[in-house]
């Protein structure tokens, strides 16, 4: 009896001790539990994944009408969870998902807005996008009334033309316009998507619409190029103007509330201008070392000379895969796993991508941008100064291993349906974090290394300034590639690339300055628990990959444990801007 009870006894302190070591979980391993919300979330992205494709026109009534139907429905049933009950990951996985949907629930108004700006210029967009529409429902396409409805179309483009070209006709904006004749190649590509799902297989339909097609296809195509040439004012044969579409100061704090950055642009813009000039003092360092003093643009030049010659940079980029992977594992800083280490590949990018992207691009495969013999003299030149070692050093390790390789690697393994709320404060943040990481730990040892990771960070800062400030409607596109030129020293060519690239579109309005800010904020993070010893560098990279590419204020609420609310609001100030 003796035995049985000192036996209970030790259980139960055995147990209190378990209760105990439970207790003081770190946030990250409890964060490992299976989500209550994964499901909910996993469904909402194959669903609009499934919209996407089906409806590939954004200018579609019927896609508009759907998706704010499904995103209300979503939003009505995550409002009716109790938030109490959830446990702390499942709370930040709600705050994400509200976050998420009322976000898509604005772009949608905005979307309709901005349709309704442009619809005196391509009144006849939905008639087009009500045919795709019907083909996808597989409703008839009656042949003799779709050619009567294709020869009324026609007849419309050319007279919306005809009344623009008046002298009388009141001009649009010139974003608008701008707008306009990219929705107007769209609406293009949207016809012949129908017209092609019945020509040939009908006889009938071929019969009756070939001619009234062709019409339709040439009015349009003449119809965008009228606009270009006359309402945007880029002449056809211009490859320098840069226009862009710049969205105000109100859309701006907006995509700032959504990406949970809780500063004004004007305040960015200042943080920006600090990293600026500490970039500026430190590439004087740099350029002093290398013998020409404060001159920090006759050390950059010098660092372009250094360029490879023609079919030795695969070989370059390889070494310096190899090095940063070595280091990073030998410093014990995050976990390489095999197949990440094994898996990443290498390709060179075309001459036609590299008016757009001048530089590396990467993740599981890393493009290379150099030379192709197809480029003119002073192409190739242009890229070969502007893709040197030094510069290819840093932007290496950024693309692949720790950078975006890892990142993809890991997010495809730990909480993947996380991916629907993908920031590029996280994704590009991330890689860019590494470059402050690096540095600070003396990665880069020669003036030449230094000016080349320094020419990259200035360039980042830059990219925060020219992009809000031209967003603010402060600056022109022209001042944009003028700063990256005068004072980052990018060659002008790359430049008017950059600055292309940022305003064609393709990437939101903050897209641009998530790379210092979301470095700025991993800084920071990385300051508060490693810094402080609370974390080793391997468990805080590791947590962060583990946690899925959600905005820097959720990583520091899920790695802090943070009390959470249902109605979130982010306060974090991660930058001291030493104001009084």
């Amino acid at each position: 009896m003796k035995l049985f009870k000192r036996f209970v006894c030790f259980g139960f302190v055995l147990s209190m001790l378990l209760q105990g070591v439970l207790a003081q979980k770190p946030a990250v391993e409890q964060s490992e539990m299976p989500s209550r919300l994964r499901g909910e979330i996993e469904r909402f992205g194959q669903d609009t994944g499934a919209f996407d494709r089906l409806w590939r026109s954004e200018l579609s009534a019927a896609r508009m009408a759907r998706l704010s139907d499904l995103y209300a429905d979503e939003l009505a049933t995550l409002l009716r969870m109790n938030f109490d009950s959830l446990n702390h990951d499942d709370q930040v996985d709600y705050i994400l998902f509200r976050n998420h949907l009322e976000h898509e629930q604005h772009q949608m108004s905005q979307l309709k807005a901005q349709f309704a700006e442009m619809e005196p210029l391509i009144p006849f967009a939905r008639t087009i996008t009500d045919l795709e529409d019907a083909r996808r429902r597989l409703e008839f396409a009656d042949a003799a009334k779709s050619a009567a409805l294709l020869n009324e179309l026609a007849m419309q483009i050319a007279d919306t033309q005809k009344a623009f070209e008046s002298a009388t006709a009141p001009k649009p904006k010139r974003t608008v316009a701008y707008r306009a004749a990219r929705s107007v190649a769209s609406l293009r590509d949207t016809l012949k998507r129908w017209y092609t799902f019945y020509n040939g297989y009908d006889p009938n339909f071929t019969w009756w619409c070939e001619s009234p097609y062709k019409a339709t296809d040439e009015a349009l195509e003449k119809y965008q190029k009228f606009i270009t040439t006359k309402l945007v004012g880029i002449a056809a044969d211009d490859k320098t103007t840069i226009i862009g579409d710049p969205i105000g100061r109100e859309a701006l704090i907006e995509e700032l509330k959504f990406e949970m950055i809780p500063y004004t642009p004007e305040e960015l813009v200042e943080i920006a201008n600090k990293e600026f000039d500490w970039c500026i003092a430190e590439l004087k360092k740099a350029s002093r070392e290398m013998g020409y003093g404060n001159d920090y643009m006759k050390a950059i030049e010098a660092v372009k000379k250094t360029y490879v010659e023609p079919g030795k940079q695969p070989e370059l980029i390889r070494g310096f895969a190899r090095e940063a992977i070595e280091y990073v594992k030998k410093n014990d800083l995050v976990t390489v796993p095999r197949v990440a280490e094994e898996s990443w590949r290498m390709e060179m990018m075309t001459p036609e991508r590299q008016l757009v992207a001048p530089f590396f691009l990467g993740g599981e495969t890393i493009l290379v941008s150099y030379p192709t013999d197809t480029m003119t003299q002073e192409q190739k030149l242009m890229s070969m100064r502007g893709n040197n070692p030094h510069f290819a050093r840093a932007v290496t390790h950024h693309e692949l291993i720790p950078g975006h390789h890892l990142q993809g690697f890991m997010t495809s393994r730990y909480k993947p349906y996380r991916r629907v709320f993908g920031t590029p404060f996280w994704m590009e943040g991330w890689a860019l974090y590494w470059e402050f990481l690096l540095w600070d730990r003396g990665f880069d040892k020669t003036p030449e290394d230094k000016i080349g990771a320094l020419f990259w960070r200035s360039h980042r800062a830059a990219r925060i300034i020219f992009s809000l400030n031209f967003h603010l409607g402060k600056w022109t596109p022209e001042q944009c590639v003028d700063l990256l030129v005068n004072k980052v020293g990018h060659e002008r060519e790359n430049a008017l690339a950059e600055v292309r690239r940022s305003f064609a579109g393709d990437y939101g309005p903050l897209y641009q300055m998530a790379y210092m800010m979301g470095g700025l904020q991993f800084y920071a993070l990385h300051r508060d628990l490693v810094d402080s010893k609370k974390m080793t560098d391997r468990d805080f990279h590791d947590a962060i990959l583990k946690n899925g590419p959600i905005p820097v204020e959720m990583v520091r609420a899920t790695l802090t444990n943070a009390k959470l609310t249902r109605d979130y609001k982010p306060s974090w100030r991660y930058y001291d801007l030493g104001r009084k």
